[in-house]
């Protein structure tokens, strides 16, 4: 099949958590075979960002660890129907502009012959959703969502049976444990601040329990204002800045183990959808504590492939055990590494695309109401 897929960036990771998994899919379905090509705008917001923050040395890692993958970028007037003729599937990542998101649907309903996906990997239909209602998405055959909860809102607007839930997973080609296993030390943390969706959670389960557990603590990511790196100084963290997803791999291996803190979305209104550090801090084996966040859809198993806690002293006690029992590592790695290998691998989600895509080809097809 051709595959065509309108991403926000495929070259940049700034900021731009999607472009791991988009990537990791990407590749799977071209070592199948499949034609893919990938979209993005030029001078993006994210691109634009990492080149300011990194110059073009920043885009080696990316070339370097997916020598098959490429992105052709175009102008602010895109030649669309070009841009999908000959495709088969073509899917439409929701950081896209909604005049985009349009043409393409008015394309497919004056007789393309693809089949059309919407892929949402944001809580903006919960925490901005005229912003989602905005887009015209009429034409489409259906939508991709991250998580079940975000496929329910989808269905509350009348999509029905076609929202499938698609959520993210690791690329298992470059997140793997090490080789050979080094020195480990500290907790490391890669994550962007959030713009204040999760800051008293990071001090609490990440910056604190840290301290008063007496490891070093490392944390790489952008866009942390003035005072967020006062309250990193505070707590004696290093501070490293952006570091491009396919490092992330090797500085996980350097650290004795790792904490997921979600956003404040993803623990309230929209339970059970990970971020996407989850699956790659498991794939990589390195032992995972999670903050408060509600496993809604049964995706790992709580306690087994990483330790649940409630509050900033469990995280403490949680940090203290890990560090303390050579066993308890052993098994989390263990388990987190099954489960991930078992269930959440682009593999496994490329296969959900083509069987997705395959049940669309045997169906009648039908604008949305």
């Amino acid at each position: 099949m051709k595959i065509v897929y309108f991403t926000h960036s495929l070259l940049s990771c700034w900021n731009h958590g999607n472009a791991h998994f988009v990537r990791g899919t990407l590749r799977e379905l071209i070592a199948r075979g499949h034609q893919v090509r990938a979209f993005e705008p030029a001078g993006n917001w994210s691109l634009s960002n990492l080149l300011s923050d990194a110059g073009e040395h920043g885009l080696i890692p990316f070339y370097r660890a997916y020598p098959e993958l490429s992105s052709t970028t175009y102008a602010a007037t895109p030649r669309v129907e070009e841009m999908v003729d000959g495709a088969d599937v073509v899917i439409v990542h929701e950081w896209n502009d909604p005049a985009l998101v349009a043409e393409v649907g008015r394309l497919r309903a004056a007789g393309g012959r693809f089949t059309l996906l919407f892929h949402d990997t944001h809580h903006r239909a919960v925490s901005a959703p005229e912003e989602m209602r905005a887009f015209d998405l009429q034409h489409y055959d259906g939508i991709l969502a991250f998580g079940e909860t975000l496929s329910e809102v989808y269905r509350g607007w009348g999509w029905g049976t076609r929202v499938w839930t698609w959520h993210e997973a690791a690329d298992t080609r470059l997140f793997a444990p090490p080789a050979e296993e080094g020195e480990r030390k500290g907790l490391v943390w890669i994550g962007n601040w959030g713009d204040g969706e999760r800051t008293a959670e990071i001090e609490q389960f990440l910056l604190a329990p840290a301290r008063d557990a007496g490891e070093p603590l490392d944390i790489y990511g952008v866009r942390y204002p003035d005072d967020a790196k006062a309250m990193l100084a505070r707590y004696g963290v290093t501070y490293h800045g952006w570091a491009p997803n396919a490092r992330a791999p090797e500085i996980f291996a350097r650290a004795m183990a790792t904490v997921h803190v979600p956003r404040r979305y993803y623990s309230t209104i929209l339970p059970g959808i990970p971020t996407i550090r989850v699956f790659e801090a498991l794939a990589c084996g390195i032992p995972l504590i999670s903050a408060p966040w509600e496993d809604a859809e049964h995706l790992f198993r709580p306690g087994q492939d990483y330790l649940t806690v409630g509050d900033g002293d469990a995280a403490t006690a949680a940090i203290r055990a890990i560090a303390d029992d050579a066993e308890l590592r052993a098994s989390l790695v263990a388990s987190g590494l099954e489960t991930i290998r078992a269930r959440h691998t682009c593999a496994h989600r490329a296969d959900e695309l083509l069987a997705i895509v395959a049940s669309l080809d045997s169906a009648p097809r039908k604008d949305a109401a």
